[in-house]
């Protein structure tokens, strides 16, 4: 059945009539409520909602009409212009991206907005989230999230609303975000028959970029980021040095390349994509864990080893307790920004100095006993 009736009928209100539509999305007919005032000198008509979709009454219209005369009250389309205009945080998230092309960890943090912010704050706008929202948002997510995860979250919807205050788009939180606690001191290590087995299985196996990848991890301390982002160009084995780009949010630097090193990259073959370990199609590679994983299993390391990141801190450790490199020049190879985070690896470096202060000690008493 098409339209039935487009004929005015009227109510007993004034200015409210009604026509006769099709439902939507199902059979039968049902009344459409329709308003006509003068305001300003100017006649409006304007549909106010359906009897069954908006439960629309007569009494209901009549009240409309009188909100838009006073003025109380937008209209409809004049409501889906301020609802289409409204800074939401889905809206703001898709204008971070589109003026942040190149944003660092840009698959971790779309994640972390479609699973976590979205589903919760996606069509609500920053000003209106109250501390009490964040709150209850944090509590929920620590019964199953652990807080480094949390905290990451947070800070991305944090970095949201910070975006949205500084390009003046609307209103940032009027209130502090309290961030979980996190305990990012773990310090991990290898026994020596681990390091051994590890090197054994990167050494046969058979996925040689991810090996060359934990090697490199392991004898530069580099994050997983940095090689991800690794060119050709930023090589110069001439010299010995490798130029890291932006290392997490710092000016570019230099780090000196060991012989082991060197010959990993010797050994690369050279495709044709100016990435020393490309992705898919010779683009920049952004994952490698599922490979990295099962060297993991198959070298027996501790479950709660993290591959890469554990590797960069073996490569600090050793170094550290060697008691041969400064803490200063260890900061300098980790590309810390400050010395608070090479300062984990202080007590390694005082541990070898304390040895070494011991071996004197034993030779004078041995010179005594002569």
């Amino acid at each position: 059945m098409s339209n039935v009736n487009q004929k005015r009928i009227k109510t007993k209100y004034p200015g409210v009539f009604y026509r006769i539509r099709n439902r939507i999305g199902r059979p039968g007919i049902e009344k459409v409520y329709f308003i006509v005032f003068k305001k300003n000198g100017k006649l409006f008509e304007e549909q106010v909602g359906r009897q069954y979709i908006d439960d629309m009454t007569p009494a209901r219209a009549a009240h409309i009409r009188s909100e838009r005369i006073e003025g109380l009250r937008l209209s409809r389309k004049e409501l889906k212009q301020v609802l289409e205009n409204r800074w939401t945080v889905n809206r703001l998230w898709k204008e971070y991206k589109k003026r942040n092309p190149n944003i660092k960890g840009i698959i971790q943090d779309q994640n972390r907005f479609d699973k976590y912010i979205s589903p919760i704050f996606g069509e609500k706008e920053i000003s209106n989230l109250t501390s009490a929202d964040i709150d209850n948002f944090r509590i929920n997510l620590l019964k199953t999230k652990k807080p480094a995860t949390v905290k990451n979250i947070l800070e991305l919807l944090r970095r949201i609303g910070t975006f949205g205050l500084k390009k003046q788009l609307c209103d940032g939180f009027n209130f502090t975000i309290e961030m979980p606690k996190v305990n990012n001191q773990k310090t991990e290590d290898l026994t020596l028959e681990q390091l051994r087995k590890l090197l054994h299985v990167l050494e046969n196996d058979q996925n040689k970029d991810t090996a060359d990848f934990m090697k490199m991890v392991l004898f530069t301390g580099m994050r997983r980021g940095e090689l991800f982002r690794l060119q050709w160009k930023d090589i110069d084995l001439e010299k010995g040095f490798i130029t890291i780009r932006d290392p997490k949010g710092s000016e570019d630097q230099s780090i000196p390349l060991s012989d082991e090193a060197i010959t990993v990259l010797i050994n690369r073959p050279k495709a044709k994509t100016p990435y020393v370990f490309p992705g898919k199609d010779g683009k920049q590679r952004v994952d490698i864990r599922k490979s990295m994983n099962r060297i993991k299993r198959e070298a027996g390391l501790p479950t709660d080893f993290r591959a890469l990141h554990g590797l960069r801190h073996v490569y600090a450790s050793m170094l550290a307790s060697s008691g041969k490199v400064e803490l200063y020049t260890l900061q300098k190879l980790l590309t810390h920004k400050s010395s608070a985070m090479t300062q984990r690896y202080a007590h390694l470096r005082d541990e070898a100095l304390k040895n070494a202060s011991n071996v004197a000690a034993d030779i004078i008493n041995t010179t005594r006993d002569d």
